[in-house]
């Protein structure tokens, strides 16, 4: 298990070779003027005649052109992709020459060192030369030190450093830091700043395949997307939620007042995480999802209201002792989930409040490029951010024989997710949401299997009682439901013996195979006749 303090250079570390941004070839710059998409004003500075800015050094490719946010400002230190390093009239990294005997060490690895050292030390540290300054003001390393320093909560001040600073001792005057590094060349310290500033391409956004119903009825429902597992957006399912007028950002923050929600590893009150939200640039921005906003804010529980096609709950015959399996979700444009599996092999629904996300899914027997789950499923290496993802494999899923099921669900929309699917999500918007996980008759057995796993301890999520929670629950269903588990066993003995059963018609796959078939057929008969004769 990563610790929250070394989460973002590992996760890095682990990332495929593929999911690198890399400039090994000197490129073509009158072409690379040409097909020059990004605003230079946006910048504020203006480059040297002799080098590529930051936003030259990505150029259209042939799946389309990469755009930054209207609001995105150069890199704060002048960090530039390794490419650039071909067109500086310096054949200088001051990488390399600020290190010193270090210069050997990868990015990755040198921050993962830092990683370990306090704030006060690593403002020392960024003194001893340009390259140490670059490195140790390098957000991620602030992020990890308030997050580990202050889990009740902190006062966003614009950036990760001023926030530790400000919230290490009030008194100190903060001064923005913002001294910029000729010639430090970087494809890892750049990308991480790429990502927090690169807009979603039209093309990541477009493709929307998954099918959509409205006002079906729960025997439909049932029989063409539970049973056979399958995906659908349901339309008109919100219209009588509360929430749907009334969650808008002044209300949500004086019902909830100073109640406290869970923001990754610390406790949060709303306004001070809308206050984080409403200034955070960065490549994963942090994401309020609380299981027990229900219990804390009770109106919040009252303002929805479960879908009926999502009715039957059998968690809930463990009472206070079933998994977490409801979550108000909170986050501003950019924020979501990197691909994973819903936990303890749940199906789940997702309810847009306010806002838009944008949904990747892949069927179970299909795991997603670039994403590494180890043998036991306990954990899963993949790209340290969403956009990450999109600008280095999103690609290559277009010509796969099994497609991604995509869609971008809007506010008053439902996706449904069944067990199993792998999915990524991420909000378009600033965005509202509430989603729960469930177990029904058409998973039962599929969650009774995970939770009985000899890794049980590792796998399942959600409880303080994982290795005893597969024997809790059957004798639970037992109780309440006598036989139904009895009765799902049947039922899917037979239907796998039903599909066994294949026809000789079934069997014959194209035409010479049949010729050939009904040949043989012919000859056993011709063979029979003489022995009879």
């Amino acid at each position: 298990m990563l610790s929250s303090k070394n989460l973002w250079v590992k996760a890095r570390s682990k990332k495929s070779k593929k999911s690198r941004v890399t400039h090994s070839k000197r490129p073509n710059s009158a072409a690379k003027k040409q097909k020059l998409e990004f605003k230079r004003q946006a910048t504020g500075v203006a480059p040297p005649p002799h080098s590529l800015t930051e936003e030259e050094e990505f150029e259209q490719t042939e799946e389309g052109k990469f755009s930054l946010k209207n609001s995105a400002q150069s890199h704060s230190h002048g960090v530039q992709p390794l490419g650039n390093l071909y067109f500086s009239s310096s054949p200088t990294n001051s990488r390399n020459t600020g290190l010193g005997n270090l210069q050997i060490l990868t990015d990755e690895l040198l921050l993962e060192i830092l990683a370990f050292l306090s704030g006060t030390q690593l403002g020392v540290l960024s003194t001893v030369s340009k390259s140490f300054y670059v490195f140790c003001n390098q957000e991620p390393l602030w992020r990890n030190l308030v997050l580990d320093t202050y889990q009740n909560g902190f006062l966003y001040k614009g950036t990760w450093k001023n926030t530790f600073v400000s919230s290490y001792k009030s008194s100190f005057k903060i001064v923005s830091s913002g001294v910029r590094v000729r010639d430090f060349y970087s494809d890892y310290l750049f990308q991480s700043w790429l990502c927090a500033n690169l807009e979603m391409k039209p093309e990541w956004i477009e493709r929307d395949n998954i099918v959509r119903r409205r006002g079906i009825s729960v025997d439909e429902f049932i029989l063409s997307f539970e049973e056979p597992n399958k995906p659908v957006l349901l339309e008109g399912c919100l219209e009588k939620w509360p929430a749907m007028e009334k969650w808008d950002r002044e209300y949500l923050v004086e019902v909830c007042g100073d109640e406290q929600f869970l923001v990754g590893p610390v406790q949060m009150k709303l306004g001070d995480y809308f206050r984080y939200s409403d200034q955070v640039k960065e490549e994963r921005p942090l994401y309020l999802f609380d299981p027990k906003f229900a219990e804390k804010v009770p109106q919040l529980g009252m303002d929805y209201g479960v879908p009926e096609y999502f009715s039957e709950d059998l968690f809930s015959v463990l009472g206070s002792e079933r998994p977490d399996y409801r979550w108000i979700i909170i986050g501003p444009a950019g924020s979501g989930s990197s691909f994973h599996i819903d936990p303890n092999s749940t199906s789940a629904w997702n309810a847009v409040v306010r806002g838009s996300k944008k949904w990747v899914l892949f069927p179970p027997d299909v795991v997603p490029p670039g994403v590494h789950p180890s043998p036991d499923g306990a954990e899963v290496a993949c790209p340290v951010s969403i956009i990450e993802w999109f600008m280095n494999f999103y690609s290559a899923t277009k010509s796969w024989e099994k497609r991604t099921i995509e869609c971008v669900c809007k506010a008053g929309e439902v996706i449904f997710v069944p067990n199993g699917w792998w999915h990524l999500v991420i909000n378009l918007e600033d965005s509202v949401a509430i989603t729960q996980n469930f177990a029904s008759g058409r998973n039962l057995l599929n969650v009774l299997d995970f939770l009985k796993r000899p890794n049980a301890s590792s796998l399942v999520s959600g409880t303080r009682d994982r290795v005893n929670l597969h024997d809790k629950f059957r004798n639970a269903i037992d109780a309440a439901l006598p036989g139904t588990i009895d009765d799902l066993k049947v039922k899917a003995e037979e239907k796998e013996k039903q599909a066994k059963k294949v026809s000789f018609w079934e069997t014959v796959t194209d035409s010479k195979l049949f010729i050939l078939q009904m040949y043989r057929a012919r000859a056993r008969a011709r063979v029979m006749m003489t022995d009879r004769a």
